[in-house]
């Protein structure tokens, strides 16, 4: 199936909804729905007031067909910084067009201009669909690493 005309374009405030929607979609993929907690309220606050994260849309024919949503973070070791995906996600009826790759791509890019030193991301270990694509792209698992969260109520009594 070939592509039809893609192009990106970074969110603005408007999107918001748009945001949350493609949010919701992921979670309810990852079957996680019961843990969105966020509103359109704390989107806009946290990308597009305190710019903590950006969203880059893929774009078919004019409409939004899945987002990559990241930040930077930092590499002491290579002493620059680099581009944490926190969320890639392309509508399930657009899937294996080539659009996630095509995100994952202009990411790269991305990285690159800004003169940073990798892009990185998490993926659940079920998902072995997305585990074979990223493969298939170079990318390397971090097998000796485990991801640390403190979350909720612990944060709380660990900041105290």
């Amino acid at each position: 199936m070939s592509m039809k005309k893609l192009t990106f374009r970074y969110a603005e405030e408007r999107d918001t909804a748009v945001i949350l929607r493609f949010i919701r979609e992921l979670a309810e993929y990852e079957k996680m729905l019961d843990e969105v907690v966020a509103t359109e309220d704390l989107l806009r606050k946290w990308i597009f007031e305190k710019k903590k994260a950006e969203v880059l849309f893929a774009l078919e024919d004019g409409e939004e067909v899945g987002f990559a949503l990241f930040f930077h973070n930092f590499s002491t070791f290579l002493g620059r910084a680099g581009i944490y995906l926190e969320d890639l996600y392309v509508k399930p009826e657009k899937r294996g067009m080539g659009y996630g790759e095509a995100l994952l791509k202009k990411l790269a890019q991305t990285a690159v201009e800004r003169g940073c030193g990798r892009l990185e991301w998490w993926c659940l270990d079920w998902n072995r669909p997305s585990i074979d694509f990223y493969l298939s792209l170079g990318a390397e698992p971090m097998e000796d690493w485990t991801v640390y969260r403190i979350a909720g109520d612990t944060l709380q009594k660990l900041a105290e």
